[in-house]
């Protein structure tokens, strides 16, 4: 059986057309039209992979509610957010609730099968077999898990996203050196802008300041990138 994908949409045209791209490339999909299908359908199985619209129906928020639904049932669970809705106040809001990728619906089919491909690629990477030295990562208070995909600073656990936890490992890996966007794209296997970086920046220096309010490590280099300071 091929991954299973849970498709939240509330346009049935707009529902049937990315479910039936998504099963030519062989992905076992799901569509539900309102918050209540998709969560009577969660607490039975989770998807593998969930795209979300954020307005269902008569509720605006309903993908945000969704996402916090499964957010709390797995860390790692690949959420993609896939709406009309293009503000940056709603890229940043989908981002803070744990999603992985934020597209908009004016996006081509392709680009969105890319996108999925790539999450699929990553959590695969995350399941291989094998013993590596770069299994654990460590530079000061900063300890990242890629087996378990879990980071800990000063002893402290962190609640990190898929996307998040690669972004922090491209930066750890090697203290000091600047990562442009691009590459930290490359590095979390994600096709994103410049926009949903920054905001995964954001989004992981609250989480360690939330722990540390000292907490300083990540620097923005201007023009450049951001760094992981020494």
């Amino acid at each position: 059986m091929g991954k299973r994908i849970a498709l939240v949409e509330d346009e049935k045209a707009i529902r049937d057309n990315y479910s039936a791209s998504l099963r030519k490339q062989g992905y076992d999909v799901f569509g539900y039209a309102t918050k209540q299908e998709a969560l009577k359908a969660f607490e039975t199985r989770l998807p593998d992979l969930a795209i979300l619209d954020i307005g269902l129906g008569d509720e605006p928020e309903g993908g945000f509610e969704l996402c916090r639904y499964l957010r709390a049932q797995s860390d790692t669970l690949p959420i993609i957010f896939l709406t009309a809705l293009d503000s940056e106040f709603d890229t940043i809001s989908g981002l803070r609730l744990g999603a992985d990728d934020y597209l908009t619906k004016d996006i081509s089919l392709t680009q969105v099968l890319v996108r999925v491909s790539a999450l699929f690629r990553r959590v695969n990477a995350l399941k291989s077999s094998g013993v590596s030295a770069e299994e654990l990562v460590e530079t000061g208070d900063l300890l990242l898990d890629i087996n378990r995909i879990t980071a800990a600073w000063k002893k402290q656990a962190l609640d990190i996203t898929l996307t998040e936890f690669w972004v922090l490992h491209a930066l750890a890996k090697r203290p000091g050196h600047v990562k442009s966007r691009e590459q930290l794209m490359e590095a979390a296997k994600a096709v994103v802008d410049d926009s949903t970086v920054t905001s995964h920046i954001k989004r992981l220096r609250k989480k360690f300041v939330a722990v540390d309010e000292a907490f300083d490590r990540i620097e923005t280099v201007y023009g450049m990138g951001y760094r992981w300071k020494t």
